[in-house]
């Protein structure tokens, strides 16, 4: 029996020449398929099928009409592949303007008045083939919102690989009431690579419709029994757990002995331009303009703006005369608030008040932002702590250098005392010990991130001494310059591996929720009430597109479509 095998098609690697096209006119149109790409069945197809009718052209000729054949089919080609391109190029940009709409908060609908302004621009620049291909453009709503869920599903797939492929990461929780009364529980999570690299991003949006136990309180947040934290015990999860910096720091500043008088400032202000108070209004800025005054208006206190407080007040101590003047002359049954404004004692609180609560909003300013790290934190309330301390001791000798309203006001008032204020400071101090106590475990480790080269080596865990020896001898760490994470992204992952691990554990800690304050602005410019309507989910959409950082692949999503359509 014979053992040789039979010899397949795809074995020979046949391949077609070039001559032909010309022998049998390979450009005809025919929709029949050979079996076998060989001269003999190309001949045997071509002597049956196509010889009596194109056999009488001579050799030249059929040269000629071969080329013009191809040259057809090219051309019929070509008007496929440009109108696959302009569907390509129609969809690509109606996913730029999502996007775009996306990052604005922009209404879904409004993808229709940007291709009719684009049209209409197109026309007055009389360009008339760019107004068309802008026509084709598909952005109506139920458009919009399916190119949404597109990148925001990009966007989900890359964080999951993100933390996926991250050292370490942590998660912020926060919680807000949106304009339907629905609570909205937004999840951010922060991860670190091997190489520094931090990224913020929205996890995940959670509407809760009953009650909740995660709340803007450190008791309901970080309660044993019932809070957050209380809930990750009895599930046997044992992480750290912080309360936001920038929450407690606030909490501290509304601890400050003085709500009288601050009461007093949001009552006069409200009086002036308050409510249905716009006729009292327009006397008073008529008044502010015609006394010259250094501000133009009172600005409103709002107890949810962390800076609203200070600047309210700044606002109202540098219009204290004029304020006065206007109560006695245009608001009736106003006397017990000017007997307010004359009153020295209401006067030193006020300008006490204004000068400390100044000081708080340089320190949220410095706890604001993006990808900071909690030994940068840490540092600037330790900072704060240090200034109160220093604050004490200039008003016990009545030293106002660090209280310019204070001063002011002194300068108006000879022989005015503020020695007394040194209890306010006392308390104000221990309230920022008190609630910043839970970092205070982190405190070695942000003494070792902040100055590694000078550290004592016997002080710090085990497993750290060695390479923290290795370190400190390094010469090119020794004269670096670079101070905080960018010094850690200079040691050497083979020769400092512990090391460089645990800065990277420390380095994605999230210290503050200030990401999750941004995102609830982004949902308030969102889901506002004439946009309340909004599903869970294409809210959560708009959220993630609005607040990632990440950047978008626009092509891949084009290029995920078996056949784009436009718009017509």
């Amino acid at each position: 029996m014979s053992t040789s095998k039979l010899r397949k098609v795809d074995s020979e690697n046949r391949a077609f020449k070039s001559e032909w096209e010309h022998d049998y006119f390979f450009y005809i149109k025919c929709f029949q398929v050979l079996a076998v790409l060989k001269e003999y069945n190309l001949k045997r197809h071509y002597m049956t099928n196509h010889k009596q009718k194109f056999g009488k052209h001579s050799c030249e000729s059929r040269k000629v009409v071969c080329d013009q054949l191809k040259k057809k089919l090219f051309q019929q080609k070509s008007l496929f592949t440009n109108e696959t391109k302009q569907q390509e190029e129609a969809l690509l940009a109606s996913y730029f303007v999502t996007y775009e709409l996306m990052k604005a908060k922009k209404a879904l609908s409004d993808g229709e008045l940007i291709k009719n302004c684009a049209i209409k621009m197109a026309e007055a620049f009389n360009e008339n083939k760019v107004g068309n291909k802008f026509q084709t453009v598909p952005l109506s709503k139920q458009t919009v919102t399916r190119r949404l869920e597109d990148i925001s599903n990009q966007i989900s797939n890359n964080v999951k690989d993100i933390i996926a492929n991250c050292s370490y990461f942590s998660i912020a929780l926060d919680e807000s009431t949106d304009v339907s009364d629905t609570n909205q529980l937004l999840i951010f999570v922060r991860a670190i690579k091997e190489d520094f690299t931090i990224f913020e991003e929205l996890l995940k949006v959670c509407s809760l419709h009953s009650t909740t136990r995660v709340t803007d309180g450190a008791k309901s947040m970080t309660g044993t029994i019932s809070g957050f934290v209380g809930f990750l015990r009895q599930n046997q999860i044992t992480v750290p757990t912080l309360h936001c910096i920038i929450h407690q720091e606030a909490l501290c500043a509304k601890s400050i002995k003085l709500s009288t008088t601050m009461a007093t400032v949001t009552k006069i202000t409200n009086l002036i331009r308050g409510g249905n108070r716009s006729l009292t209004h327009r006397k008073f800025l008529t008044l502010l303009e015609e006394m010259d005054s250094a501000y133009g208006d009172l600005l409103l206190h709002t107890e949810v703006r962390w800076l609203s407080r200070g600047k309210c007040l700044v606002r109202f101590f540098e219009l204290r005369h004029e304020i006065a003047t206007f109560l006695r002359e245009e608001v009736t049954n106003s006397a017990e608030l000017q007997n307010d404004l004359e009153d020295v004692e209401f006067l030193r609180n006020l300008a006490f008040l204004t000068d400390i609560t100044q000081h708080l909003n340089v320190l949220n300013l410095q706890l604001q932002g993006k990808k900071q790290t909690i030994c940068q934190m840490v540092g600037f309330v330790d900072s704060f702590r240090k200034k109160l301390h220093l604050f004490k001791s200039a008003l016990d000798k009545n030293n106002l250098l660090h209280f310019p309203c204070c001063r002011k006001l002194s300068e108006e008032e000879e022989g005015l005392e503020f020695r007394d204020y040194t209890e306010i400071i006392e308390d104000l101090s221990s309230e920022f010990d008190r609630r910043f106590n839970d970092f205070e475990s982190f405190r070695p480790d942000i003494s070792l991130f902040s100055n590694p080269i000078h550290c004592d080596i016997e002080s710090q865990p085990g497993h750290l001494q060695l390479e923290l020896c290795e370190l400190q001898c390094d010469p090119s760490l020794n004269t670096s310059q670079v101070t905080g994470i960018d010094f850690w992204k200079l040691l050497s992952p083979e020769r400092y591996p512990l090391l460089r691990n645990w800065a990277l554990k420390l380095c994605s800690v999230f210290a503050s929720t200030y990401i999750c304050d941004t995102a609830f602005s982004s949902l308030k410019h969102v889901k506002s009430k004439n946009r309340n309507r909004l599903s869970y989910v294409v809210l959560s959409h708009i959220l993630r597109v609005a607040t990632s950082q990440l950047e978008v692949d626009f092509m891949s999503l084009v290029s995920s479509f078996m056949k784009p359509q436009c718009s017509h």
